[in-house]
This record gives structure tokens, C-alpha cells and sequence, in this order.
């Protein structure tokens, strides 16, 4: 199988206010690997980070991780759902997100909501294996 196993197919497209994802992708593989909600912890439990974007980024490093363990990276990702608390922090998160996620980006969806205490952000992450 080819690396990349996600495109944008011929003619996808979005509105121009959209944030740094993909509208629609193609996915071709022979197994998903489907990581839990990520959040900014490290390994004995204590939170990284007191900002949307140093959360954000520890976040993302866990979610890393979480994939190495399965032979994927970021690359391989194709679908995220993320969790925030505010969602005013919108911008300051798709900073962080456009700096360290590949393109083509994965289909996402962004929802605020109530999060463990100190946590402002989690992570969902879906990949197509290589």
C-alpha cells in the first residue's frame, strides 16, 4: 500500500472562513488505529500547560505518541474530534494545530464543552494504517 493512504478527492472545497481542515477525504487501508481522547498529561498524571496553546501542543505530542505505539504518525491521520472548553480560544488552538498537523488535514470536529478540572482541551484521533 502507498504511505499516504488519504487525499482530497477531485473537486472537494470548502467555504473560505474554514479552519485548517480537509472538507472531505479518501481513505485507503487495510487497518484503523483509533486513539482515546488525549489531553495535556504527562506520564504521572499532571497537567502540562496552563494556556490553550501549551495544551494544545502537549496534547498533540500524547497523541504522538499514542500513534508511534501503533506504527502511525500524524500523517496517517485522517479524522479528529477535539473537545475545548472554550472555543473562543479557537484561534490561538489552530495555531498550534496548522504548525505541528500535516496537510492534507484530517476531517475534524471541534466542540466546546465541560473538561476535566485545569484540562482545556482533548484530542480524538482516528488513522489509516500504512
Amino acid at each position: 500500500m502507498e504511505k499516504n493512504a488519504k487525499r482530497l478527492p477531485a473537486g472537494a472545497s470548502q467555504h473560505r472562513t474554514a479552519g485548517p481542515y480537509s472538507p472531505v477525504l479518501e481513505i485507503t487501508c487495510s487497518k484503523l488505529v483509533v486513539i482515546s481522547g488525549q489531553v495535556a498529561m504527562d506520564p504521572e498524571g499532571n497537567l502540562v500547560g496552563q494556556d490553550i496553546q501549551a495544551q494544545t501542543r502537549y496534547t498533540l505530542e500524547n497523541c504522538q505518541r499514542q500513534l508511534a505505539s501503533a506504527h502511525c504518525t500524524l500523517e496517517d491521520v485522517f479524522k479528529v474530534n477535539i473537545f475545548m472548553v472554550n472555543l473562543d480560544e479557537w484561534d490561538a488552538m489552530n495555531q498550534v494545530y496548522t504548525e505541528l498537523i500535516p496537510a492534507p488535514r484530517p476531517v475534524r470536529t471541534a466542540v466546546e464543552t465541560k473538561l476535566l478540572p485545569g484540562v482545556l482541551i482533548e484530542i480524538e484521533m482516528w488513522a489509516a494504517k500504512p
